[in-house]
Formats: structure tokens, sequence, C-alpha cells
């Protein structure tokens, strides 16, 4: 079975809104997403991040890290609205999305990356889909923005698997779902 890893960046106070404005770049954490990008052959994504992903990525030539990744790997799209993507190899997942990621982890192949997503990872979680959850913890206070956590419906219960700190003050911050 495919494991399913999901990678956020999320601020001090919880915050996963708009990380293009905040995120603090460091070339040891890069290389350790472009790694789990390499491990993983598909990508999984909510509308509203692939739409964001889907207006930039393309544009990316080969000397952008990560570009030729983000634009030929498959992606899945976890939406009821988008009819028609138009970036290269994606498909739209319609209907009940634990349904349709849990077949997807039945499939034959590597693992299954969901890259920021909050709304679509907070199903995920719910539904027991996701195999660790990796947040990148940056050292910044937004204040205002949607949060990680702040609708969460139910108690989760996870597992601190690795953490490492970078020299800008990032976290990574990898999780487990306990076992119960």
């Amino acid at each position: 079975m495919r494991k399913l890893k999901a990678w956020l960046y999320v601020t001090l106070d919880g915050v996963v809104e708009a990380p293009e404005n905040w995120v603090m770049p460091d070339e040891e954490m890069f290389a350790e997403q472009t790694a789990g990008y390499s491990a993983s052959d598909a990508l999984l994504l909510g509308r509203r991040t692939y739409e964001i992903f889907s207006a930039s990525w393309p544009q990316r030539g080969s000397d952008v890290p990560n570009a030729d990744w983000m634009n030929n790997t498959q992606k899945y799209v976890a939406s009821s609205t988008l009819k028609s993507p138009e970036w290269q190899n994606t498909t739209v997942l319609t209907g009940d999305v634990g349904t349709q990621v849990s077949r997807l982890k039945r499939e034959d192949g590597e693992t299954i990356t969901v890259n920021g997503s909050a709304t679509l990872l907070h199903s995920l979680l719910s539904a027991g889909l996701v195999d660790e959850l990796r947040l990148l913890l940056h050292p910044v206070v937004r204040g205002a923005g949607d949060r990680l956590f702040d609708a969460a419906a139910d108690q989760l219960a996870l597992n601190l698997s690795e953490c490492h700190a970078y020299d800008n003050g990032v976290v990574s911050l990898a999780y487990q779902p306990a076992k119960g």
C-alpha cells in the first residue's frame, strides 16, 4: 500500500495561509523537500492550492529546483468545482475524497505527497489516511490568516517521529498517527 505524506509550512501561531509571504528560505530545508519529492510519484492538492500552483509552476523551467518534478508528476486535485484542469498530468477527484484517496493508496506506486492544502488535509487526517504529517515550523507570528487546526472537529493524537532544526530557525517536525 502506498503511503500518503503531507508537507505544510506553518507559523508559530499556526497560520498556513500564503506561505509565499513568510517562508524563510534555507538550502538544507529545500533539499529535504526535494528528497521527499524524489520518493513520491503523485501530488495530491486541494483546489485552492492547485490553482495557485498551476498558475506558477508551468512557467518555471528545469533550472528552477523541483520544477520538473512539479510539472511532470501525476497530480490529483480534490474538487467539486474544477472541471477542466489545464496543468499537465492532472486528474480531478470528484465525489467522496476519502474513498478516492483510499483507492489511490491501494494502487501500485510510490508515496503520494500532499503539499499545503489545509482544508483537504483536515479531511484526510479525520479519515485516518495520512501516514506522515511534516510541519515546517517557521519562527514567524502572522497574527491573522487561515490556521492549520482552526476548525478541527475531532481530537487527533500524533507521535513525533522526527525533528530537525535548520540554521534559519525553521524546525521540521514529522508526526505519524498514534496507534490507539
